[in-house]
């Protein structure tokens, strides 16, 4: 069974850019799609884009469309979201999951979490 792992959370202002990285081990991140969910203070989680298990397919939330960009690497085991030009709305708790349901709607359809990361915009 994979593992994630998160990191590059951060502060940032409006306007601004951090990457996060989700680190997998174990011998099925061929085999698994990933999810980045966000939870923001006070919501639900909600997923936020999902990458194929072949980087191949991609889909991303109407409100982060245009701003983010999924990526993976297969080398490194390693799945990339950039975000750029961040909003008020975008902080949260970013958590990264796998799946072998590409961009699954229920969460119990996920099988690894990561344990998050904070994103912070502030000016």
């Amino acid at each position: 069974q994979v593992q994630l792992v998160e990191s590059g959370g951060g502060l940032v202002q409006p306007g601004g850019s951090l990457e996060l990285s989700c680190v997998a081990s174990g011998d099925s991140f061929d085999s698994v799609h990933i999810t980045w969910f966000r939870q923001a203070p006070g919501k639900e989680r909600g997923g936020v884009v999902c990458i194929s298990r072949d980087g191949g397919q991609t889909s991303y939330a109407t409100s982060v469309k245009g701003r983010f960009t999924i990526s993976r690497d297969k080398s490194s085991n390693t799945v990339y979201l950039r975000m750029n030009n961040l909003k008020y709305e975008d902080p949260g708790i970013y958590s990264c999951a796998a799946t072998r349901k590409y961009c699954a709607g229920d969460q119990q359809d996920y099988e690894a979490w990561g344990q998050g990361t904070q994103v912070t915009v502030s000016s």
